[in-house]
């Protein structure tokens, strides 16, 4: 996924409880991968997973970052996510306050150098 500089991305994953989630996404923070990420505890996720349909009370995590961190940010999110196949979708922001979106390019600022 080809990203321009100047683009801020939310990135959403899920956590099977709420400790796992403060933990990544403490060091996704920590690394300058994202800005920001909220954390909504409750959710309930339903899904085929090796043939049968599990319903699973998780964690949703919402990540803010800038576009250049995207690649750093879900090669570390795959190798400290305890799940094996994590979810790890990208949207585009398109609009947005200016001053949220340069807040989160200076926190990712060093994010996105490897």
């Amino acid at each position: 996924m080809a990203q321009s500089e100047t683009s801020h991305l939310v990135v959403f994953t899920t956590f099977a409880d709420l400790g796992d989630a403060k933990r990544v996404v403490g060091q996704l923070v920590e690394k300058g991968l994202i800005a920001c990420g909220t954390l909504v505890p409750g959710a309930t996720s339903m899904y085929r997973w090796q043939g049968e349909i599990q319903e699973e009370a998780e964690t949703l995590a919402i990540l803010k970052t800038d576009g250049r961190c995207w690649s750093q940010l879900e090669e570390t999110i795959r190798e400290i996510h305890p799940y094996d196949v994590p979810e790890i979708v990208a949207l585009p922001i398109s609009l947005g306050s200016a001053p949220y979106l340069d807040w989160i390019t200076q926190e990712t600022a060093t994010g996105g150098e490897g």
